[in-house]
């Protein structure tokens, strides 16, 4: 696997440097203005948007303020963390054998957790193409789709959201009827070597389509560093678990699983 990690990360090198140059060009506002040359002028160049706490809370997106139910999300976050500062690693993917595993509320609330730590940029980007749910989470919908934005047609700061002043949201506008098409495009591995290049985000998360259901996230893994498993404890069976956690380590990274919708029986932790 470290082999494999050693390749990929070669690859994405020789890709960066064609791509810096091109999204460099592309945060520009215009022809005849200048494109923003500081970091941070990058990140403020990002339409800012507000989501109103009770709004994030009925998604279950419950990570903006610290509070009890963030608390397990905070734990994967500093795990998350700490564990891909140690290896290098910038790109994180998240998906799961199978659909309503939790996938999309993970991502969410990693994201806006990662936001509290004013000394991280992350980035979420929303790529269940087929099945796209971020923008009904934030309940916000972007002008333009992540597809445009991908293939060049627009600019990433026209495309994507700021929330807060580090934590950027790239979400998809439409379903798209062939996902895999993008998500395995060279075109698409380059415009985000592009903008990791020119927003130097600590963490970029990228929701992606459950494994077993297609082939989109199989055709994307190659571009992420590792990637987290969300299983669903009172839906996913072993067998589905298995054969998603051996896919996603041909293509990358395992960091980590994630048991979702766990009820424990009280009344067994009781002593007579």
């Amino acid at each position: 696997m470290e082999k494999l990690q050693a390749a990929l990360e070669q690859a994405r090198k020789a890709r960066s440097e064609r791509a810096i140059s091109s999204e460099t060009e592309a945060v520009a506002p215009s022809i005849d203005e200048k494109a923003p040359d500081s970091l941070s002028e990058r990140w403020q160049a990002l339409s800012p948007f507000e989501v109103q706490d009770k709004i994030l809370v009925k998604h279950r997106v419950v990570t903006q303020s610290a509070r009890k139910e963030a608390t397990p999300f905070d734990i994967l976050r500093t795990k998350v963390v700490l564990q891909m500062r140690q290896k290098g690693w910038t790109r994180l993917a998240i998906t799961s054998p199978m659909p309503s595993s939790g996938k999309t509320t993970m991502a969410c609330n990693l994201a806006l957790g990662l936001g509290r730590q004013r000394d991280l940029r992350s980035m979420l980007f929303d790529f269940d193409l087929r099945d796209p749910s971020v923008q009904d989470f934030f309940e916000t919908r972007p002008a333009y789709g992540i597809s445009e934005m991908l293939a060049g047609a627009v600019r990433f700061d026209e495309q994507a959201f700021r929330f807060g002043d580090n934590v950027a949201v790239s979400m998809a506008q439409h379903s798209e009827p062939d996902p895999t098409r993008i998500l395995l495009a060279e075109e698409t591995a380059e415009r985000l070597d592009g903008i990791q290049a020119a927003y130097e985000p600590n963490v970029m998360i990228f929701d992606l389509p459950s494994v077993l259901v297609n082939d989109d996230t199989r055709a994307f893994l190659k571009n992420a560093d590792c990637a987290l498993i969300v299983v669903r404890a009172d839906t996913t069976h072993y067998g589905q678990f298995e054969t998603c956690q051996r896919e996603v380590a041909e293509h990358t990274n395992v960091l980590g699983v994630v048991l979702n919708a766990y009820r424990h029986d009280k009344r067994a932790f009781q002593t007579a």
